[in-house]
């Protein structure tokens, strides 16, 4: 059984420098365009980098600058997008399937970070966390835990 990824049909440097631009694009603009495979692979990247600047240490900080191309990006995955996500515990991307691609086929799709402003469907709620204060949830998580315990 084959493991590591897809290879698309590049070598190991090409396809990670292009993943790395992808995610730093991603993390910049919240929503790019591309090939169905290339979206895939980009997906655990994307989400990592959520991960990272949700845990805010120096040693994510300096796992991220590693990966991501720019400052700019970095200062936004560490500052923007982790307060955006504090209480979601993963899924902070969303893949969607396009038409083929006119020239030559291939299966596009829209890789997008979700709970961003102008986003067309609006994302699930995310689900409460025991393990966190009450005081870090909407209004709206708590009444929802309060209606579950009675």
């Amino acid at each position: 059984m084959r493991g590591g990824g897809r290879r698309l049909g590049r070598k190991t440097s090409h396809r990670l420098a292009m993943l790395r631009t992808m995610a730093n694009q991603l993390v910049e603009h919240q929503r790019i365009r591309t090939t169905l495979a290339k979206a895939k692979e980009l997906k655990p990247i994307a989400e990592k980098m959520v991960s990272l600047g949700k845990r805010g240490t120096i040693e994510a900080r300096k796992k991220a600058a590693s990966f991501l191309r720019t400052d700019d990006a970095l200062h936004r995955v560490f500052t923007e997008m982790a307060e955006r996500y504090k209480l979601r515990e993963g899924g902070y991307t969303r893949l969607m399937h396009l038409p083929a691609r006119q020239k030559d086929g291939a299966k596009m799709a829209v890789i997008e970070y979700v709970d961003r402003e102008g986003e067309i469907w609006p994302a699930k709620p995310p689900r409460p966390n025991q393990n966190l204060p009450k005081q870090l949830y909407p209004l709206a998580a708590q009444a929802a835990m309060r209606g579950k315990s009675s």
